[in-house]
């Protein structure tokens, strides 16, 4: 279609959502055909893995956040990239440093300040140590809700061949998704909606060319999905009474 449309595509970006990886095998499958760069967007999966390999071996270069909410977060605003071509590696810190060249007061291109300051940095290389004990824990608690919910919502699944290092757990309920959310607070249970605008519907895109004029799936999920509170440290009772309040929301 972007063919079509007079485009050369050159670029597909990969979004690795919820923590669980892309289909990355099938997505470079077709990239090669296409001869596409293949981005993977791993801000929510740092740590999950597919067929046994880590996220950020998987195509071209991968993005990742630190941002404090993901699974490996920093106290403030962090990421990286991650790639295997030296050449590539130096224009992307020369574009984080002010688009640095030989030394600090010259610049050979436009770019930003998007250095990873020393503090965040410090609290990363701690929490390093102990993030596949988190990986492990966020596993047991997803699978405690899958075991508990079952029946009651629409609970997530994660491919066969993946891990999932669940930066949330994202349920979907077929109807009546706002009203669950409200009882959900008047029971003292935060929850989040990721994401309520389709991205074909955000503002700077509804306009540009898509793949159908319509994509019922996305619209569907963004009525359906609701995020409920996971981390490594959720304690077995205070997921108790998250689970016991849901379904009391789902079937009031």
């Amino acid at each position: 279609m972007a063919k079509a449309a007079g485009l050369n595509p050159r670029v597909v970006i990969a979004v690795d959502l919820f923590g669980q990886p892309a289909d990355y095998y099938s997505i470079m499958e077709i990239a090669q055909v296409y001869r596409l760069k293949v981005l993977a967007d791993a801000a929510q999966s740092f740590g999950a893995t597919l067929d046994g390999k880590r996220v950020g071996t998987f195509g071209d270069a991968t993005a990742t956040s630190f941002f404090p909410a993901k699974p490996l977060g920093c106290y403030g605003d962090g990421g990286a990239i991650l790639i295997n071509d030296h050449s590539i590696a130096s224009v992307l810190e020369s574009i984080r440093m002010h688009g640095k060249g030989s030394h600090r007061y010259e610049h050979v291109r436009v770019g930003i300040n998007g250095r990873l300051d020393t503090m965040q940095a410090a609290i990363l290389l701690e929490k390093l140590n102990i993030f596949d004990d988190e990986i492990e824990a966020r596993n047991r608690i997803a699978a405690r809700y899958a075991q508990a919910l079952s029946g009651h919502v629409v609970t997530p699944e994660v491919k066969s061949n993946a891990r999932s290092v669940w930066a949330q757990y994202t349920i979907c309920i077929e109807g009546g998704r706002d009203l669950v959310a409200e009882r959900m607070r008047a029971a003292g249970v935060p929850t989040a909606i990721h994401y309520p605008i389709p991205l074909h519907h955000q503002p700077a895109y509804r306009d540009q060319l898509r793949a159908a004029p319509v994509l019922p799936i996305a619209e569907m999920l963004s009525d359906q999905v609701l995020s409920l509170p996971m981390h490594p440290y959720l304690e077995p009772t205070t997921q108790d009474y998250i689970v016991e309040a849901l379904v009391s929301a789902v079937t009031s």
